[in-house]
C-alpha cells in the first residue's frame, strides 16, 4: 500500500472558518407590514388574512410606521448609518408560501448600513415582510393517498428586519455567543419577542473555509433557518467539517443552500445558491421611497436604553465582576434587573458576592425562569449574601437557606436561627475538637500534610464539614488543621 496520499489529496493544510450571519427578526407590532391584519401566534390557520397579504388583484400595500420606527431603533443600537431615503423592492420567487409571487423587501438602498455589535461588523439592516408558514403533513397526514403540505397564511406579511453581518466570525462557538448578544440587545430594545421556538428570531449562516493565514475567501454555502443557539452551533460545526473534508480530498466546495437536521446531524442540499439576479429585483411600484425624518431619528435616540454590551462593561468596570459573570447577568436582562435590585439593598462592596448567588438561584428555580417571579425577593438574596460575607453563615449552610427561600420565601436570618444553621467559628471549642478527631482518624493524611503535600488536607476538611453539616467555614477549618498538624510535628 502506498504511503503517499492519492493525487489531488491535500491533508497537511490547516483551515480556518469564515462565517457570516443573516438574522431575520419578527417585529413586535400589532399588525402586518403592509396591511391591517392582526398578528398573533398560535391562532387557527388562515384567520388573519386580507386581499393585500394574500396578493389578490387590486390590493395595495401601506407601510407600517411602527415597523419603521423599530427598524430605525435597531439601526441606531447597532451603530448603523440611517439612510435619509431608502427603497422597497420586489424580490421575485415562486414558492407556495409566497402568494404574490414576490416578497416586498429592500435591495440596493436599504434603511441601515454599517455598524457594529461587539467585534462583528454589520453590513446592512433592512425591512421586509415574512412569508407564510408551510406545514408538512408527512406520512401520517396523507390526503387522497399522497403526501401533502399545507399553508398557514397568518404569518404572511409579518414585519421583518433582516440583519446581515460581515464575515467576521471564525468558529461555531463564536457565532453562538454573538447571536446570544444580538438577541439580548433586541430584547432590551423591546422591538421583538426574539423567541426562537416560535420563529420570531431565525438565523441563516454563510460558511466557508480557507487555508489558515489566507486573506482569500473560499466558496460559501448557506445553512437556512436555524431556530436555536445549539442548532446553529451544531450546524455550522458540521458544515465546517464537511468543507474541510472535501478540500482535503481534493474536491471542490459547491455554492449551495443546505439544511441541517439536528436529529440526525446530517446536511442535505436544498438548492443551488441564488444570486441577486435570480430574484429579478426591481423597485416596488406601489410604494414611494421611504424617508425617515429627523423627528423619528431623534425620538428613537431618546428611546435607546442601556444595551447589554454596555451593561456588562459597566458591571466589570464599576462592580469588579468577572467578564463571564458580567455577561451572564447583562445578556439576560431579567437577571441583570434582579441583580441590580438586590444590589440596591446591599453595599457595592458586596457586588461580587451577590452576583455569585444569582446562578445558584437560577439552578433552583429553572434555567428559563425569571427570579423576580420566584419566592426569593432581591432583598432577601442581598441579606443572604450579607450573612455569608460577615461570616455568620457558611457557604454550604447558605445554600441550604437558599433552597428554603425558593420553596417558601421568608427572611434568611430567621431561617438561619430556626434551622440552627449559624456558622461554627474557630473560637468554638467544638470545632477544635472535631479537627483533632479528624487528624486522629486519618493519621496518613495528617502525615502527608506534615510532609508538605497540601492536597492531603482535603479529606480532613471534608470530615469536619460533614460533621458540622456544612456550618463550619472551610477556610477556618483548613487553618485549624494546618495549625494542629504543625503543633504535633
Amino acid at each position: 500500500m502506498s504511503e503517499h496520499p492519492p493525487a489531488g489529496v491535500v491533508d497537511d493544510v490547516d483551515y480556518e472558518a469564515v462565517i457570516g450571519l443573516e438574522i431575520h427578526v419578527q417585529l413586535k407590532t400589532s399588525t402586518k407590514m403592509f396591511c391591517g391584519c392582526a398578528l398573533s401566534f398560535g391562532d387557527p390557520p388562515n384567520v388573519h388574512t386580507c386581499p393585500t397579504c394574500l396578493g389578490l388583484p387590486g390590493a395595495l400595500p401601506v407601510v407600517n410606521e411602527r415597523a419603521v420606527r423599530f427598524a430605525v431603533l435597531i439601526g441606531l443600537a447597532l451603530g448603523c448609518e440611517i439612510a435619509e431615503r431608502s427603497l422597497f423592492h420586489r424580490k421575485n420567487y415562486f414558492y407556495p408560501d409566497n402568494p404574490k409571487g414576490y416578497q416586498i423587501s429592500q435591495y440596493d438602498v436599504p434603511l441601515c448600513r454599517g455598524g457594529r455589535l461587539g467585534e462583528v461588523r454589520i453590513h446592512r439592516v433592512h425591512l421586509e415582510e415574512d412569508a407564510a408558514k408551510l406545514v408538512h403533513l408527512g406520512q401520517s397526514g396523507r390526503i387522497h393517498g399522497s403526501d401533502r403540505s399545507v399553508v398557514d397564511f397568518n404569518r404572511c406579511g409579518t414585519p421583518l428586519v433582516e440583519i446581515v453581518t460581515e464575515p467576521d466570525l471564525h468558529s461555531p462557538e463564536q457565532a453562538r455567543e454573538w447571536l446570544t448578544l444580538l438577541r439580548a440587545t433586541l430584547r432590551q430594545l423591546g422591538v421583538s419577542d426574539v423567541n426562537m421556538d416560535e420563529g420570531s428570531l431565525r438565523a441563516d449562516a454563510n460558511v466557508s473555509v480557507r487555508p489558515a493565514g489566507s486573506s482569500e475567501l473560499g466558496t460559501k454555502t448557506e445553512l437556512k433557518n436555524m431556530n436555536s443557539f445549539r442548532f446553529l452551533e451544531r450546524g455550522v460545526r458540521a458544515e465546517i467539517a464537511r468543507q474541510v473534508g472535501l478540500l482535503r480530498a481534493g474536491e471542490p466546495v459547491v455554492q449551495e443552500t443546505l439544511h441541517f437536521d439536528p436529529s440526525s446531524g446530517q446536511l442535505t442540499a436544498l438548492r443551488s445558491k441564488e444570486e441577486a439576479h435570480d430574484y429579478r429585483y426591481f423597485p416596488e411600484p406601489d410604494l414611494v421611497p421611504l424617508v425617515v425624518e429627523e423627528e423619528m431619528r431623534s425620538a428613537a435616540r431618546s428611546e435607546l436604553p442601556e444595551l447589554p454590551a454596555a451593561r456588562a462593561e459597566r458591571f466589570e468596570r464599576e462592580l469588579g465582576l468577572s467578564a463571564g459573570r458580567a455577561h451572564e447577568l447583562a445578556f439576560r436582562g431579567e437577571l441583570g434587573d434582579y441583580f441590580e435590585r438586590a444590589l440596591a439593598a446591599a453595599q457595592p462592596a458586596q457586588a461580587v458576592e451577590l452576583a455569585n448567588w444569582i446562578p445558584l438561584l437560577v439552578e433552583r428555580i429553572g434555567s428559563d425562569a425569571d427570579p423576580a417571579d420566584s419566592n426569593v425577593t432581591p432583598e432577601s438574596l442581598a441579606e443572604l449574601a450579607k450573612l455569608v460575607g460577615s461570616g455568620e453563615v457558611s457557604r454550604d449552610a447558605a445554600r441550604t437557606v437558599l433552597t428554603t427561600l425558593v420553596a417558601t420565601g421568608g427572611d434568611p436570618r430567621e431561617i438561619v436561627t430556626r434551622e440552627q444553621l449559624g456558622a461554627i467559628t474557630g473560637e468554638d471549642d467544638g470545632l477544635g475538637e472535631l479537627v483533632k478527631r479528624a487528624i486522629a482518624d486519618d493519621p496518613d493524611a495528617a502525615e502527608k500534610l506534615r510532609a508538605g503535600n497540601m492536597k492531603a488536607i482535603g479529606p480532613l476538611v471534608g470530615y469536619v464539614m460533614r460533621a458540622t453539616g456544612g456550618r463550619a467555614d472551610g477556610g477556618e477549618v483548613a487553618r485549624l488543621i494546618r495549625e494542629q498538624v504543625a503543633q504535633r510535628g
